[in-house]
């Protein structure tokens, strides 16, 4: 390896060339820095009108789907670079503080990272380094912010999009093998997001969510990578085989139940992630160890399919049990 500037140039044990380069680095207390890296991937020869993808992931500390999705699209992409005729940008680790200490927000700062973009240059350190992965991905033909859910909830692979950017990404989000297109009314869009700012700034980009917090769901990872070699391929980006992706179920908000509980106490499913329910069909119910009661059934207020369900059992009045696609 060499290195030259904040550039790492590293030959692989297949033999395939990628370049480490800085996205921001600050300095930390205790004589450290924060260092945000991304790992750059171009054809062999450029020709200055490739086109460019960027996937980005780590932006919470404590959702790890999108560190297998990052490690696989490596591999391959350096396993086979001949096939590459355009640029991949890939950021494991938005969030490299949240993610070493397991926690969702960035210690020392004590913020959400995904509510401060688009940041400022000249702004607080968390608002510096917002800034700075705005204008190292601004530009780029696509972006995919990989996000997991928390460690409370499962959710099954989806690309959420608002209403406002839809007519734009659904296209786009339909080549990414997800099971599930989730668009969200403009009003519930947070608009200090990633995504949004950079939707805001002319740069397509897509929220993919899957699995759960603090785990690796490799099926699902597996399953959203060949939905980005297909988008890649779709794109002029990927010239090598890709495999048939499957056509996903498009909803927007009036096609969503929330199903909350009533009461405390450890809730207990009785369906699966992912199937399909009847109005009236039981879901689970909520539990009090201490007494030995059932303190609520509950059950299906209409018929559709399962797509988030409840993974901590621990439950409050108010907490999220499922999301049914299907309106009520």
């Amino acid at each position: 390896m060499n290195l030259k500037g904040n550039i790492l140039i590293t030959t692989t044990d297949f033999g395939g060339v990628y370049l480490l380069q800085d996205v921001v680095s600050v300095s930390l207390p205790v004589n450290e820095r924060m260092m945000i890296k991304k790992n750059h991937f171009e054809p062999y020869n450029l020709t200055g009108n490739e086109k460019r993808i960027c996937i980005v992931t780590g932006i919470h500390g404590d959702e790890l789907e999108g560190q297998y999705v990052c490690y696989e699209l490596i591999r391959k992409l350096s396993e086979n670079r001949h096939l590459l005729s355009g640029i991949v940008d890939i950021y494991p680790s938005m969030n490299p503080l949240g993610m070493d200490s397991i926690k969702r927000e960035m210690p020392i700062f004590d913020l959400d990272m995904n509510m401060i973009f688009p940041g400022s240059e000249t702004g607080a350190v968390a608002e510096h380094i917002a800034a700075a992965i705005m204008n190292d991905i601004k530009g780029a033909d696509i972006c995919i912010d990989i996000h997991a859910s928390n460690i409370f909830l499962r959710e099954i692979p989806q690309v959420r999009i608002s209403e406002e950017t839809a007519p734009k990404l659904l296209p786009y989000a339909k080549m990414l093998n997800v099971d599930f297109i989730w668009v969200h009314s403009s009003v519930t869009v947070m608009e200090a997001t990633l995504s949004h700012s950079l939707n805001k700034e002319g740069t397509p980009t897509l929220v993919a969510e899957m699995g759960v917090g603090m785990r690796i769901t490799k099926s699902y990872g597996d399953q959203l990578l060949d939905g980005i070699f297909n988008l890649m391929a779709e794109m002029g980006i990927w010239t090598g085989e890709t495999k048939k992706v499957s056509h996903p179920i498009v909803s927007t908000d009036g096609n969503v139940s929330f199903i909350y509980s009533d009461t405390s106490g450890i809730f207990m499913p009785a369906i699966k992630h992912w199937a399909g329910i009847s109005k009236g069909d039981h879901i689970g119910d909520i539990l009090d160890p201490l007494s030995g009661a059932v303190e609520q059934e509950i059950f299906a207020p209409c018929s559709g399919i399962v797509f988030t369900l409840r993974e901590y059992p621990v439950v409050y009045e108010g907490s999220l049990l499922a999301r049914i696609l299907g309106g009520c």
